[in-house]
């Protein structure tokens, strides 16, 4: 008897290997303390923040996070700037000015708010902001997000960009201190639609989206 695997088989099997990939792919709450501990000694010039779609006009507990984070890390003069970064991947807004807008909301000065828009996967979003952050005069960069994505991006960033860039995971006992303070800001989120807007699962197929995923669809002639 023979045995054939369809495509959509496949797929779910690349599926399942790579979540149980990234389930081990996380930071310990102690290693996590040493990072922010390190990062809190020698301040970063600007931080790079992934980005995360837009969900029916408001900011899913993911992005609040992320915003948040950024937030305590320009108070406590980790960062002197934060960049956010995302294009309209999924949803028809820019991630990474949509994060823009509510880290102004909350109180970052606008001068020291950054955005990217190219990037489409967590790989993009350092790769592109690395390079616009050196474009725009800035030296010392790391990025500051969950984690999970941080520990998960550490690899690609060692290798493929520069082991110069720092990593802040978020801190677990202090995000939860914050969680009483988490407003939800007004922003007027409709100046950041892409008309020309189309999903990514519209313009790509699973596979070249899953090299996206692993940093292998990356213009690097951007920002340069």
């Amino acid at each position: 008897m023979s045995w054939t695997i369809s495509s959509f088989a496949i797929s779910i099997l690349a599926v399942i290997c790579l979540v149980f990939v990234m389930i081990s792919c996380s930071f310990t709450p102690r290693a996590a303390r040493k990072l922010y501990i390190e990062a809190r000694n020698e301040p970063y010039d600007i931080i790079v923040v992934p980005g995360v779609p837009l969900e029916k006009g408001k900011w899913s507990r993911t992005m609040k996070g992320r915003v948040y984070w950024s937030k305590y890390l320009f108070e406590q003069g980790i960062t002197k700037n934060v960049m956010y970064s995302g294009s309209s991947v999924y949803s028809p807004y820019f991630e990474g000015e949509v994060m823009a807008l509510y880290a102004e909301a909350l109180g970052i000065p606008k001068q020291h708010i950054f955005s990217e828009t190219r990037a489409e996967h967590s790989t993009e979003n350092i790769y592109y902001s690395y390079y616009k952050a050196l474009s725009l005069g800035f030296h010392r960069v790391a990025l500051a997000s969950d984690a999970f994505q941080t520990k998960a991006l550490r690899k690609f960033i060692r290798k493929k960009i520069s082991p110069e860039i720092g990593l802040i995971p978020m801190v677990g006992d202090t995000m939860r201190a914050m969680n009483p303070q988490m407003t939800d800001p007004a922003i007027n989120y409709l100046e950041t639609y892409n008309k020309d807007f189309v999903s990514i699962r519209d313009r790509e197929g699973f596979w070249k989206r899953l090299r996206g995923t692993r940093g292998l669809n990356i213009d690097t002639t951007a920002y340069k």
